[in-house]
């Protein structure tokens, strides 16, 4: 791998934008705009994911409120009737709206550790510290040590160019 380092954001994205190389991976402090478009990476799925979610946290509702006011402990609540969840449905929107959220936002959360490899006790995989602070770092991967790619690094503003095996 080659890594080079960069204390500007803007200087990072005009390196990439010049460099024809495959980059592996990009460290930054913060969310860097529209650098998925320059990488060329993938949409994920997670919001497909989320509305997954919140389906069946509906669903589990559905079944909840059935089961609890119309079927295990039927309970004449205000005048409603007992007998029917159709009928009952506006009083439960309440708690379908709030288990579709809860679902969604905490199986979202537990995807999203996943995704990222963020398991309790795992060694973290940053390369250089300064990342997390104020600089950023483009990984790339070469086979064999090429000065002309490390030349344009340099060249476009990198203040340190590593060359690590891994």
């Amino acid at each position: 791998y080659i890594r080079a380092l960069y204390n500007n954001d803007s200087t990072l994205i005009n390196s990439i934008k010049v460099i024809n190389y495959n980059i592996h991976e990009v460290y930054s402090p913060f969310p860097i705009h529209n650098l998925t478009k320059l990488l060329k990476l993938k949409k994920t799925n997670l919001s497909f994911l989320s509305f997954i979610y919140g389906l069946v946290g509906f669903c589990i509702a559905c079944v909840l409120t059935w089961y609890t006011m119309i079927w295990s402990w039927p309970q004449n609540i205000g005048g409603k009737p007992s007998f029917s969840w159709i009928r009952n449905l506006p009083s439960f929107i309440p708690v379908i709206f709030e288990l579709s959220i809860f679902f969604s936002a905490h199986f979202m959360c537990i995807t999203y550790l996943i995704q990222c490899r963020l398991f309790p006790g795992r060694m973290p995989k940053n390369p250089d510290p300064r990342t997390t602070d104020d600089m950023f770092l483009i990984e790339i991967y070469t086979k064999k040590n090429d000065e002309k790619l490390m030349n344009i690094l340099k060249k476009n503003g990198a203040i340190e160019v590593l060359i690590t095996k891994n």
